[in-house]
C-alpha cells in the first residue's frame, strides 16, 4: 500500500469493454473514502478493433497521467456463456493491464462475486444492492452513473476494502 497523495491513497478501478470502459477513482484517508471522479471512456462503434482498443489505451493513459493513482483493481474475465462479448472484454482488459504496467501502477484482479462479497457482504447480491452501497459508503446523493462507472467505483471500494483486510490479517500474524 502506498500513500503517494499527501497521506492519502487513490486507487482506480476498471471495468473493461471494448465499447465502454468504466472508470472509478476513490481516496482514502484514514477511516474517510471519497469519490475523486468516475465515467466511462467509449470507443466508437464501426471502428476496427485495433483502433477502439487504442483509443482505450490513449484514454486510459490520459486518466492515468492526470490523476496517478497509487494502486488499480480491474475487474477479473469471468467466463460468459456469449464468447463474443469474453473476447472483447479480454481484449478491453489487455489494454487496461498494459496502461497500468507502462504506468508502473500495482493491479489488483477481482471477480464479480469478490466486489459483492466485500461491498453488500454477499457474494449473491444484485447490482442494485452494490450501488446502493457505493452511495452509502461515498455519502452520494445519488448511485455513481452509468452502470460501468459504478461497478468501477465499486471495484475500487472491494480493492481498499480487501487490502485493509490482508493488513489486519497480518498484524495478527505477526
Amino acid at each position: 500500500m502506498s500513500e503517494g497523495h499527501l497521506g492519502q491513497r487513490v486507487v482506480l478501478g476498471i471495468d473493461p469493454g471494448t465499447a465502454t470502459t468504466g472508470f472509478g477513482l476513490v481516496s482514502e484517508e484514514g477511516d474517510s473514502v471519497h469519490l475523486l471522479e468516475c465515467g466511462v471512456i467509449q470507443t466508437a462503434a464501426g471502428q476496427p478493433l485495433a483502433w477502439r482498443l487504442r483509443s482505450l489505451y490513449e484514454n486510459l493513459s490520459q486518466l492515468l497521467a492526470r490523476w496517478q493513482p497509487d494502486e488499480a483493481a480491474v475487474e477479473e474475465l469471468f467466463f460468459s456463456r456469449n464468447t463474443t462479448t469474453a473476447l472483447a472484454v479480454g481484449h478491453a482488459r489487455g489494454v487496461a493491464l498494459l496502461a497500468l504496467a507502462q504506468a508502473s501502477i500495482p493491479v489488483a484482479e477481482y471477480t464479480p462475486m469478490q466486489v459483492k462479497q466485500a461491498i453488500v457482504s454477499y457474494g449473491k447480491g444484485t447490482k442494485e444492492q452494490v450501488q446502493e452501497m457505493v452511495r452509502l459508503i461515498l455519502r452520494l446523493e445519488a448511485v455513481p452513473q452509468p452502470d460501468d462507472a459504478a461497478d468501477a467505483v465499486a471495484l475500487a471500494i472491494c480493492h481498499l476494502h480487501s487490502t485493509r483486510l490482508s493488513q489486519l490479517l497480518e498484524t495478527f500474524r505477526d
